[in-house]
């Protein structure tokens, strides 16, 4: 949970397509990716937003971690969803067409092929509820 005072401080970084922000992300189709308030977006994370994606207020996403709308690998296309509160782990990977329920935590090195539901602890690949909140 970020303090008050980086809140207060916090701005929205310039996303282009194809190109790191200040804060050292990447996001392809900047024009499908709808984001919330206080978001930590850390460094090395990628972005594909071509099918769309929502990431909410307070969502905080860990180092290297993908986010991709499309897989060419299983040809599977859809909206990703980071509900508000929602924290991923460093390394992971949400794939297309997955919802991440509000307040959950997402585990370091995480495959998320399927919804999780909101206030659970999940990890794993493929990425399985292990405790609720």
């Amino acid at each position: 949970m970020h303090s008050q005072e980086w809140k207060d401080k916090w701005k929205l970084s310039k996303i282009e397509h194809g190109k790191l922000t200040k804060y050292n992300f990447l996001v392809h189709y900047p024009e499908g990716l709808t984001l919330g308030k206080y978001i930590d977006i850390s460094q090395f994370v990628y972005i594909q937003s071509r099918m769309g994606v929502i990431i909410e207020d307070d969502v905080e996403i860990g180092p290297f971690t993908a986010i991709l709308s499309e897989s060419t690998i299983d040809n599977k296309s859809g909206l990703i969803k980071i509900c508000k509160g929602a924290k991923i782990g460093t390394h992971s990977t949400i794939m297309p067409n997955v919802t991440i329920g509000e307040n959950s935590i997402i585990g370091a090195y995480s495959l998320v092929k399927k919804d999780i539901p909101p206030n659970v602890i999940a990890y794993g690949v493929p990425c399985k509820i292990i405790k609720k909140l």
